[in-house]
């Protein structure tokens, strides 16, 4: 069987999703994926066909104003151009989040991705976890601590710098890159099969 590709498209704007697109990355590096992380304020065109060959493209954003960063909207329109020719068609989506607040509208930005996702053709892969922290006897340690459903949702505080991202949202993420390349496994030996 072929190794999974799985891109990271993503933006951090001061750096605390940039800590969550690593641990996305190091998730599915230790699954077995060729991994590429891709800032989508700095793509090049080499990037856009790396984008084209992965099997998994997970978007990453901070959440600002209740959705995606503006630089990620840009990358967002500009992906028109393989929407118009079909080239994401079939490959699997997931997606990660930051904010300041515990929720701060953190969901409208993974809906945001799913619907971009949606719009490509492409598959949806949640995050796949019960929620934690929600319980007297959970902890904020917990994995899934926020208990967000559609990707990996972080929170770090607006005072602090990146080395503050929450260790449970890093690890949290860490399984988003895990789940994303058993699934595009999975999906291999499907087509495979097929």
């Amino acid at each position: 069987m072929t190794t999974p590709v799985v891109s990271i498209a993503y933006h951090s704007g001061y750096g605390h999703t940039a800590v969550i697109a690593e641990a996305v990355r190091a998730g599915a590096a230790e699954a077995g994926a060729e991994v590429h992380l891709i800032k989508v304020d700095e793509i090049t065109d080499e990037q856009w066909e790396t984008l084209d060959r992965s099997d998994a493209i997970v978007f990453g954003s901070p959440t600002y104003m209740g959705t995606a960063s503006g630089a990620f909207h840009v990358f967002a329109e500009a992906s028109s151009k393989r929407w118009f020719q079909l080239a994401w068609r079939d490959k699997l989506a997931a997606g990660f989040t930051n904010s300041a607040s515990k929720s701060g509208d953190k969901l409208h930005t993974l809906q945001f991705f799913q619907i971009l996702a949606g719009q490509h053709g492409m598959h949806w892969v949640n995050l796949g976890l019960h929620p934690g922290w929600n319980s007297s006897t959970a902890s904020e340690n917990d994995l899934n601590r926020l208990g967000v459903f559609a990707g990996a949702a972080a929170q770090t505080n607006s005072d602090e710098g990146p080395e503050a991202v929450h260790k449970a949202d890093v690890a949290t993420a860490g399984h988003l890159g895990r789940r994303v390349t058993e699934t595009a496994k999975v999906f291999a030996r499907g087509s495979a099969a097929a």
